[in-house]
C-alpha cells in the first residue's frame, strides 16, 4: 500500500488509497466499440483527444481536474506514454507516412490499380524506335573497323522499312497494269511484262528512297536528337559524319534515277527524281514551318505507285510513249487511283503515330496537327479513312481488279474505319491511337496482296486452265506449222477437235 502511495506521489503528488478508489467507482466510464481494430487507428484516435484534452486542460475548474484523475497507476503510464508520441504522430500525420501504414480501403485500392494500369498501358503504347535506330544501336556491337558495321551503319540511312514499302507499292502498281489481249502470253511469245523492267524498277525506286530518307537525316540531326525515336540515329549519335551521309544520298540518287531513266522509261526517271526533291526539299523543311507539311508527305509517298504503273504502260504505248501518254491518258486512270488510295492511307497512319509522341513533336518544333489542332487531326484521319471505300470501289469499275475484290477490300477497310471512328471521338486516348496506327500498318499491304490476289481476268485464265479450253485456244495460233492456207488450218482443227474433247 505504502509502495502504490509513494509512486503516485512520484508521478501526480500525494493521494490515498480511499480517494483513488472512490474515484475509479464514480469515473469508471461504459465500455464503448472503437471505430476500427486497426491499431494505427486507434492511435490516431486516442491522440486527437489527447491533443484536446491537453487544450483545454489549462481552463479546467477543479472538478474538471478532479475528474481528469486517471484510474490506476497502469492506465496513467498508459497516458503518459501516448502523451510523449503524440508529436511523433502528429508529424507522420503530416509527412503522410501514417497513411501509408494505415490499411488500404477498397474504394481506394481500386483506383490505385486503375491508375497503375493505365500508367502501364501508356508506357507501352509508346512508338518503338524506327528502323534505322535499331539498325545503328545495332551497328555498335560489331567490330568497329568490320564491313557488317559499315553496312548496317549505311543502311539505317535509307530508312529500309519505309523504303521496303515504297517498293512494294511500287512492285504492286507495275503488276496491276491490266495487259492488252495483244501482249497476252497466248498471244505473244515475249513475256507481256519484261522482269528485267521490274528489276531496274524496283531497284532503282530504293535507290531513290534511300537518297531521300539520307538527305531528311542529313538536314535534322539536331531536331531528331530531341525525340525518342530518332536520337539514336546514326548522324545523331555520330557514327557517320554529314560529308559521308551526303555521298551515299547523292551517288544513291544518281544511280537509282540513272536505273530509272535506262532501264525503264524517262517519265518514270522523272518521277523518282521528283519524289526527292519533294521529301528532301519541300516536305523536310516544311515540317516546322507548317501543318501542311503531312499533306506534301502524302503526295510524296502516292508518287511510287504511279512509278510502276507508268513503268508498264511503257511495254504497251502505241504512239511516242511519252508522259502525257503515260500519264494522262485513259490508260492511266488505275495508276491514279493507286496513287489516291497511298494518298489518303497516309493520313490515318500517321496521324496515330503523331498524336502518340505528339509532346516529342511539340518539343523538337516540328508543327503537326497532333498537338496544333488535336481535334482536326483525329477528323482528318477519320476523314481520309471514309475515301478508301469508293477508291476500291473505283478499280472495280474502271476493270483493274474483279468483283471479288470489293467485298475482301471492304473487311479491311471496314477495320482501319472504324479505328479511325474511335481516334477521333476518343481523341486518341484509351488506346485508340495505338489501335489506329497497327490497323494502318496492316491495312496497306494487305489491300495491296488483296488487289494482285483479284486482278481482273487473273481466275479466270486460271479456270480456262483447269478446263482444258486454253488447249483449244492454242491451237489457233500454230500457223508455222500448219500453213497458212485456211483449208489446212480448219481440216486440222476438225481432225483434232474430237481428240481434245
Amino acid at each position: 500500500m505504502q509502495r502504490k502511495i509513494l509512486s503516485l506521489q512520484a508521478v501526480e503528488g500525494p493521494v490515498c488509497l480511499r480517494c483513488m478508489l472512490r474515484l475509479s467507482r464514480t469515473n469508471r466510464l461504459p465500455r464503448v466499440r472503437r471505430f476500427t481494430q486497426s491499431p494505427s487507428l486507434r492511435i490516431v484516435v486516442e491522440a486527437s483527444s489527447l491533443f484536446r484534452r491537453d487544450y483545454f486542460s489549462a481552463n479546467r475548474s477543479d472538478a474538471s481536474i478532479r475528474h481528469a484523475v486517471i484510474s490506476s497507476p497502469l492506465a496513467l503510464a498508459r497516458s503518459r506514454h501516448e502523451m510523449s508520441e503524440a508529436p511523433a504522430i502528429a508529424d507522420q500525420l503530416g509527412n503522410g507516412s501514417l497513411h501509408n501504414s494505415l490499411p488500404e480501403l477498397p474504394h481506394r485500392r481500386r483506383k490505385r490499380l486503375r491508375d497503375e494500369k493505365q500508367a502501364a498501358s501508356n508506357a507501352a503504347k509508346l512508338i518503338p524506335p524506327d528502323a534505322s535506330s535499331r539498325l545503328s544501336t545495332m551497328s555498335t556491337q560489331l567490330p568497329p573497323s568490320s564491313l557488317r558495321r559499315l553496312f548496317t551503319l549505311y543502311l539505317s540511312l535509307s530508312k529500309p522499312r519505309l523504303s521496303f514499302l515504297i517498293v512494294l507499292t511500287t512492285a504492286a502498281a507495275y503488276s496491276l497494269y491490266p495487259v492488252p489481249s495483244l501482249l497476252l502470253p497466248q498471244t505473244t511469245a515475249s513475256p507481256s511484262l519484261s522482269t528485267l523492267t521490274l528489276a531496274f524498277l524496283t531497284a532503282g525506286t530504293a535507290l531513290c528512297s534511300a537518297s531521300a530518307n539520307a538527305l531528311n537525316m542529313l538536314f535534322e540531326p539536331k531536331h531528331d536528337a530531341k525525340m525518342s525515336r530518332t536520337r539514336n540515329r546514326p548522324l545523331v549519335r555520330g557514327y557517320i559524319g554529314k560529308r559521308g551521309a551526303l555521298v551515299f544520298a547523292t551517288v544513291a540518287g544518281i544511280v537509282g534515277v540513272g536505273s530509272l531513266y535506262f532501264g525503264v522509261n524517262p517519265t518514270v526517271a522523272f518521277l523518282g527524281g521528283l519524289n526527292i526533291f519533294l521529301y528532301a526539299g519541300v516536305y523536310t523543311p516544311m515540317k516546322r514551318i507548317s501543318v501542311l507539311n503531312t499533306w506534301v508527305g502524302a503526295v510524296v509517298g502516292g508518287i511510287p505507285p504511279l512509278m510502276g504503273w507508268a513503268a508498264a504502260a511503257g511495254h504497251s504505248a502505241t504512239a511516242s510513249g511519252g508522259w502525257e501518254e503515260l500519264l494522262f491518258s485513259e490508260a492511266s486512270v488505275g495508276g491514279w487511283l493507286l496513287a489516291s488510295l497511298l494518298y489518303t492511307w497516309q493520313f490515318p497512319h500517321f496521324n496515330a503515330l503523331s498524336w502518340t509522341i505528339r509532346d516529342e513533336y511539340k518539343h523538337a518544333g516540328y508543327r503537326m496537327l497532333a498537338w496544333v489542332n488535336p481535334r482536326m487531326n483525329g477528323r482528318v484521319a477519320f476523314r481520309y479513312a471514309v475515301l478508301s471505300f469508293p477508291i476500291c470501289g473505283a478499280l472495280w469499275w474502271f476493270g483493274i481488279t474483279d468483283q471479288v475484290f470489293l467485298v475482301t477490300s471492304s473487311v479491311v477497310n471496314v477495320w482501319i474505319v472504324r479505328e479511325a471512328w474511335r481516334f477521333w471521338r476518343k481523341d486518341g486516348h484509351m488506346g485508340s491511337a495505338r489501335a489506329l496506327f497497327w490497323a494502318g500498318v496492316w491495312h496497306l499491304p494487305v489491300i495491296m496482296v488483296l488487289a494482285m490476289a483479284h486482278k481482273k481476268g487473273l481466275w479466270e485464265g486460271v479456270w480456262q486452265r483447269l478446263d482444258g479450253r486454253a488447249a483449244e485456244d492454242e491451237l489457233w495460233m500454230d500457223e508455222d506449222e500448219t500453213g497458212s492456207e485456211p483449208e489446212q488450218h480448219v481440216q486440222r482443227t476438225l481432225q483434232i477437235g474430237p481428240t481434245v474433247s
